[in-house]
């Protein structure tokens, strides 16, 4: 019988074996070597055997303590290792973030005790969105329609771009798409809001009047509720705000902790007339929502 030659038909030099009437002495050579193979592998597993054997026995005897990994390199090496732009561990401060701080609890664990990267504003730069609003530079967070202006009120870190020293930061645009940068709104310059201006809710009371409650954390990280209004409420920018003098309006109720009081929503009403605000708070580790009434948001019933 003819067989074909492998090469041609899978491009692949082989060749089969030509076939052979002695086919039981081919058997017969193969079992003659199976006991060389055995007999190798015996001696390979002995020779294996007594390699760790002697390492074992040997090998205890080595003193640890002479051990020397040799000096650890200090961290200016190391930065010079990695790069001459790197700033120093050392000199990397950890930035304030946390409860104490407004932020939530499960969203800062993993970051305490970490020395953030010295990022500057050029290494973030492609990052920018090209459509939707930002500021200019560092941190924000969150967002009125008023005499045909849109309003963004946001968290403002002017110093940095990670969480703290928040202010008001205020944009304004006609058509949600083209934004105008407003001064800072409200600052962080009362006693009540010294260590923050947090978040807050605006409500437009049946006379047309627009008022606003925020969430500030006093000298003491105290958090509690104030009231703020436009100081010109003819200007449809709110360019300037005036806090109320009676401020705080609301301070953590017993059995709340202090620093565990903050967020205020407005803009619900009661077949009675009263307005009903809703605070964030937690009882132990379950989060919780507080609600008041009040008609003027000065006084307010728990």
């Amino acid at each position: 019988m003819s067989i074909p030659n492998s090469e041609t038909n899978n491009g692949v030099p082989y060749t089969q074996l030509p076939e052979s009437d002695n086919d039981s002495g081919n058997t017969l050579a193969s079992s003659c070597r199976r006991p060389k193979k055995s007999t190798f592998m015996i001696l390979t597993g002995l020779v294996a055997f007594l390699l760790f054997f002697v390492a074992v026995k040997y090998g205890n005897n080595d003193d640890s303590d002479d051990v020397n990994p040799g000096p650890v390199p200090p961290e200016e090496t190391v930065c010079n290792m990695l790069g001459s732009n790197l700033m120093p561990l050392t000199t990397m401060r950890t930035l304030g973030r946390g409860v104490t701080e407004g932020v939530s609890a499960k969203s800062h664990g993993h970051f305490l005790g970490a020395r953030p990267f010295p990022w500057t504003q050029k290494m973030l730069a492609w990052q920018r969105t090209s459509f939707h609003f930002q500021p200019k530079k560092n941190w924000m967070n969150g967002p009125l329609y008023y005499k045909g202006w849109y309003h963004l009120f946001y968290q403002y870190n002017q110093e940095a771009a990670v969480w703290g020293n928040i202010v008001w930061g205020h944009a304004v645009s006609k058509d949600l798409i083209h934004w105008q940068h407003l001064p800072v709104a409200m600052v962080a310059d009362q006693w009540y809001d010294i260590n923050g201006v947090w978040t807050g809710s605006a409500t437009f009371l049946p006379n047309g009047d627009l008022i606003m409650l925020y969430t500030g954390s006093t000298n003491e990280l105290v958090q509690v509720q104030n009231l703020a209004y436009p100081a010109d409420p003819s200007d449809p920018l709110l360019r300037k705000w005036i806090k109320y003098e009676g401020n705080p309006v609301l301070i953590p109720p017993p059995g709340i902790g202090l620093k565990d009081f903050r967020d205020p929503t407005t803009a619900w009403t009661t077949p009675e007339g009263k307005w009903r605000i809703t605070i964030g708070s937690k009882i132990n580790k379950t989060g919780i929502s507080l609600v008041y009434d009040t008609i003027d948001f000065k006084n307010l019933n728990y």
